[in-house]
């Protein structure tokens, strides 16, 4: 008799005979999200109406998907031990069709933008002149042997820091995120700019660049970010988050460093219009000079005529005020010689005297009695006296 399973070890058996890889192709129906954290959908088979529920953690999820859209799950088969339902754990989701591939890209564009991810205020500038030059691509592809090629051709002297990546197909997605990652990390070379680059393709071939991931590493990359994927009519997620978008892998390497033919016909540009503003600037300054000095020496000739004129001017003053102290010499010495005429001094040297009495010089002898004290001064010497007699 064959063996008797308890219901757990039954469901244990299944999920163990049931424990292989599966890649299912379907209609998603049904979907949800409950509490952020986990996934619920049906996959429906159009023609037969077959169902198969899947299940699957929401950060498993890099992909916008909804109810009506044709996805490949990637997973496995599981018989849930406590309510007995068969579904799938999904691992992996990718959209399958060109519809599924549009409708994803658009719900994961809307997303993003939602969120501020495309926001111009946060884009950087590129460097002028980079000198370290971070490349992201697959080192055998033809995308990055034009970028090199053109980048010398263009600017020889800027060092390119390979991080070799896979660009198509599942793995591309994680290196390309890692390869971000690293370039912003402290043991990474420090470089002025990143650029990501990868040749055209389908919607499918170009997926990577479609991943959230890739979009917020590069969202969050330490160094501004150049995408240049595609050929110039395509299209990523990752183009919008990049600071800068190039429209081909060529066109990158064209934006990121200029060309030195058309700098040096700039500098050579920048130098004659220089020298012919200089020229004109000293033709202008000597011009100016010439006639600052002419405006000096006119107002210097007006002063000297003025000083001449003043000095005229003063000759005559002094003329006359020479002729006034001629003048005057001739009043004052007439003034002194009539002065020392009438000095008593000269009177009393011919004989005549001064008489005082009681302080008073005496004129009349009638002013006199009899017995006054008196003072006669000579010309040499004075002599006291007593009035005898008066005769008036």
């Amino acid at each position: 008799m064959d063996k008797v399973f308890s219901v757990s070890e039954f469901v244990s058996e299944i999920n163990a005979l049931l424990a292989f890889p599966v890649a299912i192709e379907g209609e998603v129906s049904g979907f949800s999200v409950n509490q952020g954290k986990w996934v619920f959908f049906d996959l429906k088979d159009e023609k037969e109406e077959a169902i198969v529920p899947c299940f699957m953690v929401a950060w498993n999820l890099k992909v916008q998907i909804e109810d009506g859209m044709r996805v490949r799950v990637y997973g496995s088969p599981r018989v849930h031990p406590k309510s007995g339902k068969f579904s799938v754990t999904v691992e992996r989701v990718e959209p399958v069709g060109e519809g599924a591939l549009k409708r994803a890209y658009e719900l994961m564009r809307k997303k993003l933008e939602s969120e501020g991810l495309f926001a111009l205020e946060r884009k950087r500038a590129i460097p002028r002149f980079p000198e370290h030059i971070g490349l992201i691509a697959s080192r055998e592809s033809a995308a990055c042997g034009d970028f090199i090629r053109i980048l010398n051709n263009r600017w020889s002297g800027a060092t390119v820091h390979l991080y070799h990546s896979q660009v198509q197909g599942e793995a591309a997605r994680a290196q390309i995120t890692e390869a971000i990652n690293y370039f912003s990390s402290p043991e990474a070379p420090q470089v002025d700019v990143l650029v990501i680059i990868r040749g055209g393709g389908s919607l499918e071939d170009l997926q990577a660049f479609n991943s959230e991931d890739v979009a917020r590493a590069i969202f969050a990359s330490r160094v501004p970010t150049v995408v240049g994927v595609g050929h110039e009519r395509d299209e990523t997620i990752a183009d919008y988050v990049a600071d800068l978008r190039a429209s081909t892998p060529s066109n990158a390497a064209e934006r990121v460093v200029p060309d030195k033919r058309e700098m040096r016909a700039a500098v050579e540009s920048l130098a004659d219009r220089t020298g012919s503003l200089y020229q004109a600037l000293l033709v202008d300054h000597q011009h100016r000079i010439v006639m600052s000095v002419n405006a000096i020496f006119r107002v210097l000739a007006g002063q000297t005529d003025r000083f001449d004129n003043l000095m005229s001017v003063l000759n005559v003053h002094l003329g006359r005020f020479g002729d006034r102290l001629v003048h005057y010499k001739s009043a004052v010495d007439l003034l002194s010689r009539t002065v020392a005429n009438l000095n008593p001094e000269r009177l009393l040297s011919r004989g005549y005297a001064i008489v005082r009495s009681g302080g008073r010089i005496v004129k009349d002898a009638t002013y006199l009695k009899k017995g006054d004290n008196m003072n006669i001064r000579l010309s040499k010497g004075s002599i006291d006296a007593t009035a005898e007699s008066i005769n008036g």
